[in-house]
């Protein structure tokens, strides 16, 4: 991997990993669109660890207050402050946690075709425009409860699928629930530090014990991208979200499925 290629895939999982466009189906599609060679894990490894360092950056008052409450509540059998909304994303992990454990291989080996990052691009966007159309989103944050966390937890499963966007399809669930949109984006945000974390562990795993060459070039440039490529995308998207909604995904999911139809399955 040469050092465009690296900014580039950079670039793309940096915007795509918190857009609701699936992150996992641009970097899929950029290679073969381009003629270039498959990143490998390494690279992986990069730039999750960028997209994990921005959403810690950005919600860090609310990773830090997480995570103090929700020790202090374990260790003192009882909740307190924020320990409640840390058990929550407890239950939201852990369906994709258990997910990515027992069908990685399969995921990586058989759900990763064009023709089903195609369907799953078309299907999940439309799911996401219907959500969002519909008017009785007016749960806050406030209002969540297991059940919830656990729905959207099990959506959150389905985003091992390449095309169907982990948060497209957890902001999906959240305003079928009823959550207003920011409720639902910032769950949806604060759900994806630990599952990051997790994946980005596993590739670190498969780097360590594997024949993995590293290239350090590559996988400094790839990080640093995508790390100030989601920042920005985290920034804009909860600035305008109340004001364009999830409609300018919708169309954008639309049109990505019409290019894979004719450039890639035709």
């Amino acid at each position: 991997m040469d050092g465009v290629q690296a900014f580039w895939l950079g670039i793309i999982q940096g915007i795509t990993e918190f857009l609701p466009i699936s992150s996992s189906a641009h970097l899929i599609l950029a290679p073969v669109l381009v003629g270039w060679t498959d990143q490998g894990v390494a690279f992986d490894l990069a730039v999750h660890v960028g997209t994990l360092l921005a959403v810690v950056l950005y919600f860090r008052r609310d990773v830090t207050s997480l995570t103090k409450d929700g020790v202090a509540s374990l260790l003192q059998r009882r909740l307190i402050g924020q320990g409640l909304m840390a058990s929550y994303m407890v239950i939201g992990t852990v369906p994709a946690a258990l997910a990515g454990l027992l069908l990685l291989d399969l995921i990586d080996t058989q759900l990763r075709s064009i023709e089903i990052i195609f369907f799953t691009t078309l299907i999940f966007g439309l799911l996401l425009g219907w959500a969002d159309w519909r008017p009785s989103q007016r749960r806050t944050i406030t209002t969540l409860t297991w059940k919830d966390a656990l729905l959207v937890g099990v959506a959150q499963a389905l985003s091992l699928i390449p095309g169907t966007s982990r948060s497209g399809v957890t902001i999906t669930a959240g305003l079928m629930l009823g959550l207003n949109r920011e409720a639902a984006a910032r769950f949806s945000f604060l759900l994806a530090i630990p599952i990051t974390a997790l994946a980005a562990s596993a590739k670190l795993l498969e780097v360590a014990t594997g024949d993995v060459v590293v290239d350090w070039s590559g996988f400094v440039i790839g990080g640093l991208t995508s790390f100030i490529m989601a920042l920005t995308a985290i920034h804009f998207f909860l600035k305008w979200l109340n004001r364009f909604g999830m409609w300018p995904y919708v169309l954008y999911r639309m049109a990505l499925a019409a290019v894979i139809y004719v450039l890639l399955m035709n």
